[in-house]
Order: structure tokens, then C-alpha cells, then sequence
């Protein structure tokens, strides 16, 4: 289990070490691939250690990230008043083996990218946009699926400030980004920006979660990569029109000022834009390894549930968690499997997509110009 945190110090070793050229920081499982950020938190835990060698401190200090992490969850889930059952909240915190191996066994760095994202989010949902903004960026520079939310988190500002006014939010997002890796860049920008934002790296097909029912050269195709780029983007745009925008005005409307707006837009769901946003990515990813399930299982009840829920309808909810689960604990991972994961995610994005159509506007019956007619008692 310690295999991908021997590689992590194996990177970071290089760097403790002077090694400023990020082509040069590598690992037994290969270069070094995540941003800046991920370099210096590793950093610390590689220091906090014993240079990588005291794996069961590490593993203590993860719980308590993990601790943490379902704190920022939680208190995420009771700002949003949705009724989520209290059994799925169990769940959440003890059923899930594959959960607890990636945070506590194999000490990935997707749950501290996600831990910092949770934060972002909480402060979201305070109105400190330019705080979390901050913390979002630090989230991408631990690893790049955070960008997953980064359209709900663009059209939020937008919808929130208008363009001019979230031109600050977004410099805030660039600033950090370019002092995190100003060491690097000043001794090899091209090295750095190709390897830890590197967008068209290949997956091995051994690994993959969501697609082992395609042959293997279909999933190395690069028009396979395309459509689904194309089919992600087309979700997004779609979820933006007729989900996420619910002013009379055209969606463009958004570039304006708030203040020259003449609808102006009702509040939005700040959880439900970034976390479909998220889910979206994930539907479309050209890979799911197993450590990517931490990327949207503590959003998967709020998906199920955001949408009004029938009595009745609480179990068949339970129980696409729990072929999710089911799907994502099948190692190596098969055909079945991985038709399993994307029919569950299919019904998910039904749900969302149905469940939270606008309704439509009651229309009051113009007067009849007819005299009512009136009874001979009236009378």
C-alpha cells in the first residue's frame, strides 16, 4: 500500500535536495506530474516524516485529514437544508472500503486536493468569493481535477459579480498559481507548465475503472478523447442554459453588471452548479483510476437527493450508492463493472436533469367579458 507514497517522496526528495528543474523530479512509478502545490505540502510531510520513513505517522496524520475532510462535508450538506436521509450520512463516513484505502492506506494526494476544495466551498457559501478563490487554486495546484468545478465556479462568479467583477477572483486564481511555481519557471517554465498541467497525458488501460469494456485501442484513440471532450462540453453547456441559468434574460445577460440587470437572477444553488460541474467531468473522463473515486463520493448524495425525493424513492437512491460502491470495489475492474458505473452515472444525470427543470410560470385565466350569471336567490 505504500507504493505511491514512496514515489511521492521519492519526488519531493529531489526537490529538498535543490533540484529546481521539474523534468528532473521523478519517482519509482515515474516523473513527477501534479503542480507546485503538491510539491510543498509533500514537502512538509516528507520533513514531518523522517524523510518519508515514518509511513504509520503518516497514516495518522491522514485520519485526521479524513476527520477533517467530513467536517467540511457535513457542514456543506447542513447549509444546503437538503433532506438527506441521516442512514446515507452513515454511509458515508463507514461503509466505504475504497474511501478509507485511499485516504488512510495508500496516502494518494487526491484527498488533500479535495480537503482544500471542501474549504473553498464552505467559504463560498460565506460570501468570502475572493478567500475562496484562493483556496480553490491552492486545490488545483495538489492536482488538476479540481478544474472539474472550475465552470460552475466561473459561471457562479459571473452570475455573482458580472464580467468585470470577476476578473479580480479570476487574477487572484492566476496570482497564486504563478507564485506557487516561480521557482520553477524561472529555470525551466517550458519543463514545468508540460509536466504538472500536462492535459494529454495517456492512461494505461490496466488501471482504468470506467472503460474496460472498449477495447483497449479505442480507449488510446484520440477521436475517442475528442467525443468525449465534445460530449463534456455540450453537458456543460446545456446544464448552463437550462439548469444552472434561471433569469428571463438571455445568458449573456451575465456578462453585465448585477446592478444593470433587468431580471435579476434568483440565488443560486452554489453546491448544486459546482458539484453537477464536477460530475459532469467525471461522466466524461477519459480514465477513472480507483483513487478518483474520492472526487465525487461525498458529493453523490447531495446529486441523489437535491431533487425532490417520494418516500418510496429513498431505497432505489441507496441502492445506485451502493452499486457505485460496488463498481468502484471490483479490482482489476471488469466489463460488467464498468457498464455498471456509467448506467448509475446515466441515472444520476437524469435525475438532475428532470428534477430540476424550471417549472413553468402559472398563467392567470384573462376575465371572461361575459356577465356572471347570477342565481334569483342572489338576486
Amino acid at each position: 500500500t505504500e507504493i505511491d507514497w514512496k514515489a511521492y517522496m521519492e519526488e519531493v526528495e529531489g526537490f529538498a535536495n535543490g533540484t529546481l528543474d521539474y523534468t528532473q523530479l521523478k519517482g519509482d512509478t515515474g516523473p513527477l506530474v501534479y503542480p507546485a502545490g503538491f510539491v510543498y505540502i509533500f514537502l512538509g510531510l516528507y520533513y514531518a516524516t523522517g524523510r518519508g520513513a515514518d509511513i504509520r505517522l503518516a497514516q495518522y496524520l491522514f485520519a485526521g485529514l479524513y476527520l477533517l475532510n467530513l467536517l467540511l462535508v457535513f457542514r456543506i450538506y447542513c447549509r444546503t437544508n437538503k433532506v438527506v436521509p441521516p442512514y446515507v450520512f452513515f454511509f458515508m463516513c463507514c461503509a466505504s472500503y475504497r474511501i478509507h484505502s485511499i485516504f488512510v492506506l495508500r496516502l494518494f494526494n487526491d484527498p488533500v486536493a479535495m480537503a482544500i476544495l471542501f474549504l473553498a466551498i464552505n467559504l463560498f457559501l460565506e460570501d468570502h468569493w475572493s478567500w475562496g478563490c484562493l483556496l480553490f487554486s491552492l486545490a488545483v495546484s495538489v492536482k488538476m481535477n479540481i478544474l472539474l468545478f472550475a465552470p460552475g465556479l466561473l459561471f457562479l462568479l459571473l452570475q455573482r459579480f458580472g464580467l468585470l467583477g470577476c476578473i479580480p477572483k479570476l487574477c487572484i486564481c492566476a496570482l497564486l498559481q504563478v507564485i506557487l511555481g516561480l521557482p520553477f519557471l524561472l529555470v525551466n517554465p517550458v519543463g514545468y507548465l508540460t509536466r504538472s498541467f500536462d492535459l494529454g497525458r495517456q492512461f494505461q488501460f490496466k488501471w482504468t475503472v470506467n472503460w474496460r469494456f472498449l477495447p483497449e485501442e479505442v480507449f488510446q484513440n484520440r477521436a475517442f478523447h475528442a467525443a468525449l471532450l465534445l460530449a463534456h462540453l455540450a453537458g456543460l453547456g446545456l446544464f448552463a442554459l437550462h439548469r444552472w441559468h434561471r433569469s428571463k434574460e438571455s445568458i449573456l445577460s451575465l456578462l453585465k453588471d448585477p446592478a444593470e440587470r433587468k431580471h435579476p437572477s434568483p440565488p443560486l444553488t452554489i453546491v448544486f452548479v459546482l458539484f453537477s460541474s464536477n460530475f459532469l467531468g467525471v461522466c466524461c473522463s477519459r480514465s477513472l483510476h480507483y483513487q478518483f473515486y474520492v472526487w465525487y463520493f461525498h458529493t453523490l448524495p447531495y446529486l441523489l437527493w437535491c431533487t425532490p425525493t417520494a418516500k418510496l424513492a429513498h431505497m432505489p437512491k441507496v441502492l445506485l450508492l451502493g452499486v457505485i460502491e460496488l463498481c468502484w470495489n471490483t479490482y482489476p475492474s471488469t466489463v460488467c463493472s464498468s457498464l455498471s458505473l456509467h448506467i448509475c452515472h446515466g441515472l444520476v444525470l437524469l435525475q438532475l436533469w428532470y428534477g430540476t427543470a424550471p417549472q413553468p410560470a402559472l398563467q392567470t385565466p384573462p376575465p371572461s367579458r361575459r356577465p356572471t350569471a347570477v342565481s334569483k336567490k342572489a338576486r
